[in-house]
């Protein structure tokens, strides 16, 4: 059994930005000890990983980042250097639904990890590193022009975002308050293989294949940038390493789609790799009622990262996009596993009403 002398806990890491961040710090830092800190709710899955589950370096640990006792005994039995905290509520809609589960996961949990860092880490600091994963949503919604930039002032618009914002200030708050080593990144919408299908390039790809109707929120006029995840897990490689301590990073695709041309660009790129009849999709598409307090539009200046790292998006929206696409198409037994059962109450109490206007 080798001895590792440096541990990084990456929570949530069977999730969707999770995993692809686990594979690729399994594979390319052989002599740390990854350990993949995850609960296993709805959007945890194990299959994620299991091409680096024999892997010597890599350790999976099921808890709760809420479970005070567990967190600091990880950090009492492995030489733990760096906390990259990827664990999180993340589902806008679920937030509307139940904010106390987003306030406990996110902000407390959160805490908790930083309680059990700053402990480990009082007497010899240096060459350590808690990185809080953010979202572009904290700074609220832009309108027709502008970009988000590091010094954007916090506007969360929704429970999700608020979360996630409070846990941000609780970051910086324990960088300034206990000298806790810190980065933030804040990033834009994430797309590729092992996202849950309740987000919407997923559940567009996923509809289509089983001829659904594809739910799209209001007239679809919201905008989002769109990012390849294994281009995040890059940016997130970089900044951890090779960040400023206490530095914000925004991470963004520079890829802005308005949500009805994108889920039209889905459409026909799954018909295509499905041979059927250009254009049949489209007529899934079907308009529900909009999100309370549903942004208009996000997007990302990533100068900063560019700039001080040399990082940007590597993967062309065509080429994720159709990967992304295919990768589903070939893992339709991945997504029978998890769209049954809760899921599927799940969505129906979610979409099932339409909007007829």
């Amino acid at each position: 059994m080798t001895s590792f002398r440096q541990a990084i806990i990456i929570t949530g890491g069977a999730g969707f930005i999770g995993s692809h961040t686990v594979r690729l710090f399994v594979n390319k830092y052989p002599e740390i000890r990854i350990i993949n800190l995850d609960k296993l709710t709805y959007a945890g899955n194990l299959e994620n990983l299991r091409d680096i589950e024999g892997k010597e370096n890599y350790l999976f640990v099921k808890g709760d980042i809420t479970d005070e006792g567990l967190i600091f005994s990880l950090f009492e039995k492995y030489p733990v250097t760096g906390v990259i905290h990827l664990a999180a509520e993340s589902h806008v809609d679920r937030s509307i639904t139940n904010p106390l589960e987003f306030i406990q996961t996110n902000i407390i949990g959160t805490v908790t990890l930083m309680n059990a860092a700053r402990e480990a880490w009082k007497e010899q600091p240096e060459g350590k590193r808690f990185y809080q994963i953010s979202t572009d949503e904290v700074y609220g919604s832009l309108g027709a022009e502008g970009y988000f930039t590091e010094s954007t002032p916090y506007n969360p618009q929704s429970p999700y975002s608020a979360s996630k914002a409070g846990a941000d200030h609780f970051v910086r708050a324990y960088g300034n308050t206990y000298g806790l080593p810190h980065v933030i990144t804040n990033c834009s919408n994430n797309y590729g293989p092992f996202q849950f299908p309740e987000k919407l390039i997923p559940l567009t790809i996923n509809n289509i294949l089983h001829k659904k109707p594809i739910p799209v929120y209001g007239k679809g006029e919201n905008i989002r940038d769109w990012l390849y995840v294994e281009d995040h897990a890059r940016a997130i490689d970089l900044v951890f390493f090779q960040g400023r301590n206490g530095r914000t990073y925004n991470i963004g695709g520079n890829n802005e789609w308005k949500n009805i041309d994108l889920v039209k660009k889905l459409c026909d790129i799954t018909d295509r790799l499905l041979d059927r009849p250009a254009g049949s999709s489209r007529g899934l598409i079907t308009f529900v009622r909009d999100r309370a307090g549903h942004d208009l539009r996000y997007a990302i200046d990533s100068s900063r990262i560019r700039d001080e790292l040399g990082w940007q998006p590597e993967t062309s929206f065509d080429d994720g996009l159709t990967k992304t696409v295919q990768w589903y198409l070939d893992n339709t037994e991945w997504l029978e596993h998890i769209t049954t059962g809760a899921y599927a109450k799940y969505y129906e109490q979610q979409y099932g009403t339409t909007n007829d206007e």
